[in-house]
């Protein structure tokens, strides 16, 4: 991976395993947010959640769409979450320093967000940017151009980039600039029987051990 100039991750999800049980707690407010804010029962909050997240790319989109929701809003109660499930990750922290280039955190949730997970894993020291929902203008992975914006903002070159996500098609955007991708798959989001992955340049189980392992090739 020499050619490698800028790592970019997805964060829940990816940068820790799903098996952590943290974004769990986010569903749950999501749909304890649309319950209240739209006067629905919680069963019918949870579906339209899931409608708007399959129709829209996230719920929060289908909100603002279709109901006015003011997003800040939003973004501060989904995210108002226990995040001591998670653990600090030195072998994380170890292999992400020693990865040649930038690294980013690319994420449809907020930069809020992306810091407590970061500093609750102990590796916030190792990014030099968080591209999140708002810097997005609200526009989630996977439409194409909040990746466009990504790499113009930060200079991205993207045949001398690479990108880590646990939903594969949110890989499909990046694949078409030119990127390097990597599926971190999990048993929570598989893919279909006969799903295309073409766009996923490797398909993976352990996001460290694959960092440690390219990390490694760059020693000379």
């Amino acid at each position: 991976m020499s050619e490698i100039e800028d790592w970019i991750f997805d964060l829940d999800n990816t940068l820790y395993p799903a098996s952590a049980h943290l974004f769990p707690q986010i569903d749950r407010r999501m749909k304890a947010f649309i319950s209240d804010a739209l006067k629905l029962s919680p069963d019918d909050a949870f579906a339209l959640q899931k409608q708007y997240y399959w129709k829209y790319g996230t719920t929060l989109r289908g909100l603002m769409l279709n109901h006015n929701i003011e997003p800040d809003n939003f973004l501060a109660y989904v995210h108002d979450i226990d995040h001591s499930v998670l653990e600090p990750d030195a072998r994380l922290g170890a292999a992400l320093a020693a990865l040649p280039g930038r690294k980013f955190i690319y994420t449809n949730g907020s930069e809020r967000h992306a810091v407590n997970v970061a500093d609750r894993l102990g590796i916030t020291r190792h990014f030099d940017g968080i591209f999140d929902i708002r810097a997005s203008d609200y526009i989630p992975k996977p439409e194409p151009a909040p990746y466009a914006t990504l790499v113009e903002r930060h200079a991205i070159t993207p045949a001398r980039a690479i990108m880590f996500e646990d939903i594969h098609r949110n890989l499909k955007p990046a694949a078409a600039l030119g990127m390097a991708t990597v599926w971190v798959r999990h048993a929570e989001n598989p893919a279909k029987p006969g799903e295309d992955l073409s766009h996923c340049g490797f398909i993976i189980d352990d996001l460290v051990a694959w960092l440690e392992d390219a990390a490694a090739k760059e020693k000379p």
